[in-house]
């Protein structure tokens, strides 16, 4: 069946990213990345509180301390929501300051995998690291260009992963225990037409839903045999990422941007760079918070 998303924030977001659903609290996570805010959105309260940084942010998780760790652009802190104060945690890529932290998420055992990428996303400046429970940082993949969407197999064998501009999705054989992960196969390639993949989640049967850059939708597939099993129509052209929250995990939420749009693109559509909601007869997986040392 094909889902239509309805607006449920209409923040006009210049590049909405990064929806984390906390489901302890019952509140969506989501940034707007050249905005450079945080956004927490209370669906049952209707509101949606921002943050205000000094610095673009592209990612935040919240950590078992009851913090959030926000990836910006000169590196990792953790934010206390309450002080609004901000402590860094490392910057891996202090040599280059042309670079910005962008999608990241944690696997079941509390590690957080972020990626990076350059301002201009010019070619093969990014990398993908791995925040360990120690506290230490380690590079998994470089070079990539937009590091992006990231997911794991419920049966935690696989981590997906995109790299924006290959139009792919990759699945790499993950090691659970140790956290590794080795290059597999291709899962998925977006055809051309259907814009870029961006941003990524999974659902409990497995399947992935993919954000589609310059596409207006989010799609779902079979990781396992690259086929497309369904699609949500969002209406802006920029959908950005997604993530399953509510209280059953049975409402997917979206990201969009007006980032790349032109005033009449804009005009015809307004709803560009707002927060959209759809409710799904499939359920999402329970987004994992960084549980280390910070």
């Amino acid at each position: 069946m094909a889902y239509q998303a309805e607006l449920v924030v209409d923040e006009k977001a210049t590049l909405g990213e990064g929806p984390h659903w906390d489901g302890q609290k019952n509140v969506l996570y989501w940034v707007d990345i050249i905005g450079q805010k945080l956004h927490q959105y209370d669906p049952k309260r209707n509101e949606n509180r921002v943050f205000q940084f000094d610095q673009y942010i592209g990612a935040a998780v919240p950590a078992e301390n009851g913090q959030i760790i926000v990836g910006l652009q000169n590196g990792l802190y953790r934010f206390d929501l309450q002080s609004e104060r901000l402590a860094l945690i490392e910057d891996p890529e202090i040599d280059l300051p042309h670079n910005r932290f962008n999608d990241g998420k944690c696997d079941s055992l509390g590690r957080l995998y972020i990626g990076t990428m350059d301002l201009n996303a010019e070619k093969g400046k990014g990398s993908l690291y791995r925040l360990d429970l120690s506290g230490q940082i380690k590079k998994m993949l470089s070079p990539v260009t937009i590091s992006n969407g990231l997911a794991w197999s419920p049966d935690e064998k696989y981590m997906y992963y995109i790299d924006t501009p290959t139009g792919e999705v990759s699945t790499f054989s993950y090691d659970k225990q140790s956290g590794d992960i080795v290059y597999k196969k291709t899962a998925v390639k977006i055809p051309k037409g259907m814009g870029s993949p961006d941003g990524m989640t999974i659902d409990q049967e497995g399947m992935i839903w993919i954000a589609h850059w310059g596409g207006s939708r989010v799609t779902r597939w079979n990781p396992h045999e690259g086929k497309q099993l369904d699609e949500v129509s969002v209406p802006a052209p920029n959908v950005t990422s997604c993530t399953f929250g509510g209280e059953h995990l049975d409402e997917l939420y979206i990201t969009t941007a007006r980032q790349g749009l032109s005033e009449e693109e804009l005009a015809s559509n307004p709803k560009a760079g707002g927060l959209f909601k759809v409710k799904t007869k499939e359920k999402g997986m329970v987004a994992q918070i960084y549980r280390g040392k910070i």
